[in-house]
């Protein structure tokens, strides 16, 4: 499909080019993790101030998963409870962490007037499929478990994240619809990568290349998977789960130049189909990633707007 980016979308493509940065493809994924690192002081916006945000440990059966925890100044408390977002951190699975992601947790726990979670999860290649997801289940079901004490109504608790965050809500979504852990109130998949097949049109089209490449794209891949087999798994590919009927309502944005744009759209189609209240939000004129980059790309904050205020909305 014609993609047209907008003049600040274009204007941010164009400088990171002429910037020269090694493809992520070309690095190891130490030296990736800290170049995506770097690139945060010039695209994140200044974060709003909060009431609180705090380190917490959440334990696992292979020790231990690091977490954040972020509190508004003003919650949307009920009986002294406020709701919350358990979030996890885009990046392939293999780059991003909390410190990456640390400002668009500050915005959406101000914008939704509630606390946000943010999970550490075990990266590839060094921990390759299912860590990611077996970590995102184990911290979901904590939070829930912890709930009170953490000062969060458990009736009010969402789940989230972007890209390869998203993947993980998905399935974290899935998960708990059939029996391992607690139904999330609501599940936040921004851009979400869900199914591995990497078949969709917008994997291809030289368009959506920009930024997170078709190249990159299989690199992430090849890092996390153990091999070709896992891309059936539901834990992987979402999408290829026998069912999407009885999942908790879905927000979900698509970017128009987005290797992962069509499988988006398609699964958000899917959850709908399936009779799961859905609201779809697509950004034609951004690329993926944008959404941490409110410093550059005002887009990205009005999602982060408008995420919050469907997650208010939620109850």
């Amino acid at each position: 499909m014609p993609i047209v980016l907008d003049p600040d979308a274009a204007a941010v493509y164009r400088a990171f080019q002429e910037a020269g940065r090694p493809p992520y493809e070309t690095l190891t994924p130490a030296e990736a993790r800290d170049d995506y690192l770097r690139a945060r002081f010039a695209t994140n916006p200044e974060p709003p101030e909060l009431a609180r945000v705090a380190p917490t440990s959440i334990p696992a059966p292979h020790g231990a998963i690091p977490a954040r925890i972020y509190v508004p100044k003003q919650p949307r408390l009920r009986d002294g409870l406020a709701p919350a977002l358990v979030f996890f951190h885009g990046g392939g699975w293999v780059i991003g962490d909390l410190d990456s992601h640390d400002v668009v947790c500050r915005q959406l726990a101000d914008a939704g007037a509630l606390i946000v979670i943010a999970i550490d999860y075990r990266r590839a290649p060094e921990h390759k499929f299912p860590a990611a997801t077996d970590d995102a289940i184990a911290a979901t079901k904590w939070v829930a478990a912890n709930a009170r004490e953490l000062g969060i109504d458990p009736a009010r608790l969402s789940i989230g994240g972007d890209s390869a965050g998203g993947n993980l809500a998905a399935v974290v979504a899935l998960a708990a619809r059939d029996g391992d852990g607690p139904k999330p109130a609501g599940q936040v998949l921004i851009y979400p990568a869900v199914d591995f097949a990497m078949t969709h049109g917008s994997h291809s089209e030289p368009e959506t290349s920009v930024l997170l490449t078709h190249a990159v794209v299989r690199w992430f891949r090849d890092h996390y998977l153990n091999g070709a087999a896992d891309i059936h798994d539901w834990r992987a590919s979402p999408a290829r789960a026998e069912n999407l009927a009885g999942l908790p309502p879905a927000y979900v944005l698509t970017a128009g130049a987005d290797p992962l744009r069509d499988e988006g759209n398609e699964y958000a189609a899917g959850l709908k189909q399936a009779g799961v209240s859905v609201t779809t939000k697509h950004f034609p004129g951004q690329f993926h990633g944008f959404f941490t980059m409110g410093r550059l790309l005002q887009q990205a904050n009005v999602a982060v707007s408008e995420i919050g205020a469907w997650l208010k909305a939620l109850g």
